[in-house]
Parts: structure tokens; sequence; C-alpha cells
């Protein structure tokens, strides 16, 4: 069980997906959730020094200009595509 829980905690930090159980969890110190897709979402676990950058900031307008503050994963949701997520997100680590 320690094993599963250890490679969980690397799964976020890396910043990939978590399965659906591990999705309750909050994120650790110094890192924001956020919930990534057009119809079905996936949660990421990014560093909160992605929020200073401007391809990140972008990504959050996008996501202001269509929920506000009113996100249904009660979350930060990101309305784009996976694979753009992780575009513009991969350069930044």
């Amino acid at each position: 069980m320690a094993f599963v829980r250890n490679l969980l905690g690397a799964k976020k930090i890396l910043g990939r997906s978590v399965t659906a159980a591990a999705a309750t969890s909050a994120a650790p110190k110094g890192f924001l959730a956020v919930y990534v897709g057009e119809s079905q979402k996936k949660r990421y676990v990014v560093p909160i020094s992605y929020l200073s950058q401007p391809s990140f900031q972008a990504l959050l307008s996008k996501s202001e200009e269509e929920f506000g503050f009113d996100h249904p994963m009660g979350g930060l949701t990101i309305p784009c595509p996976e694979d753009t997520f992780i575009d513009v997100t991969s350069p930044l680590r």
C-alpha cells in the first residue's frame, strides 16, 4: 500500500494526470490542481510558479472567459484539449 501512495505522490509531483481515486486528494504545498479537457476532464497538478508564465496565464484567461469564478469540477478548470495543455506547459518544466 505504501508503494501505491509513493507512486501516486510521484505522479503528482511530476504534474501528470492522476487516477480518479487520487483526484479527491489535495495538491501538495507549492502546487495547484487544474482540470483540463473539453468533454472529459483530467486532473493535473502543476507548480504554482506556472502562474507567472505568460503562456499559462493565457490558459487562465480562457478559463475565466468560459467559467468566471464558477468552476464545475470544484477546482480550476481549463477548457482546452489535453494535448494543447501539455504543449503549453512542457516548456515550463
